[in-house]
């Protein structure tokens, strides 16, 4: 349909602005002596890409959503969060983003073990793979709380900003997101497209060799 290729085109065009974007700030910073920002610039662009590469070296294929979703969260993460410092001038900017990612987390954790049944959904028990979607998601944002933990220990940063408060509510925003992964992941077993779950479609669509048993649903 045309309108979806337009919206698949305007998906494409903002990763691609991202990442143009990050090597633009890394070429004038370079230009400038602004070495902190390069640094910062070049980090973005990497973890950018280095997620699609491995994908590709796995043979998955990531439809143009997922490829902004990871693009657009990097970009927020390092570059607007450090180079900007957004997580000081913006209150709500790690809430968001430890929303986002565990949104992220709980699809991702969905995604490979309906993979184990070969995307059969009759198999597949739906509240099951929604346990393990969320359990997935929380053990994620629970190790990155204990990885900010040590890196306050070790090298006396302030990852962890407030402490103890900054931790419990970034567990409890990781907590709602994995939720709605989670939930994506249930609705799309029961065929109802609603959170996420038309995402998690697309993903199967384009990797049916790995769900080879789904029912490919037609696009409305």
């Amino acid at each position: 349909m045309p309108s979806s290729g337009r919206k698949i085109l305007s998906r494409a065009q903002t990763a691609k602005l991202i990442v143009a974007t990050a090597a633009v700030a890394a070429l004038a910073s370079t230009i400038t002596g602004r070495w902190s920002l390069v640094f910062i610039s070049l980090v973005t662009l990497a973890l950018a890409l280095v997620p699609i590469a491995f994908a590709q070296g796995l043979g998955l294929r990531l439809p143009v959503a997922f490829v902004v979703w990871i693009v657009a969260f990097v970009f927020g993460a390092i570059f607007m969060g450090e180079a900007f410092d957004f997580y000081e001038k913006v209150w709500w900017w790690d809430i968001a983003l430890h929303g986002f990612s565990a949104v992220g987390f709980g699809l991702l954790g969905f995604l490979f073990a309906f993979m184990l049944f070969e995307g059969d959904s009759f198999a597949a028990p739906a509240t099951a793979l929604a346990v393990i979607s969320f359990a997935f998601g929380i053990s994620i944002g629970t190790l990155w709380e204990i990885f900010e933990y040590g890196v306050d220990q070790v090298f006396g940063a302030n990852m962890q900003k407030s402490g103890l408060d900054d931790t419990m509510g970034d567990l409890m925003v990781d907590t709602l997101g994995a939720a709605a992964g989670a939930a994506s992941g249930y609705l799309y077993l029961k065929g109802r497209d609603y959170l996420a779950a038309g995402l998690i479609a697309e993903f199967i669509e384009h990797n049916r060799a790995l769900y080879r048993k789904a029912r490919f649903r037609r696009r409305r």
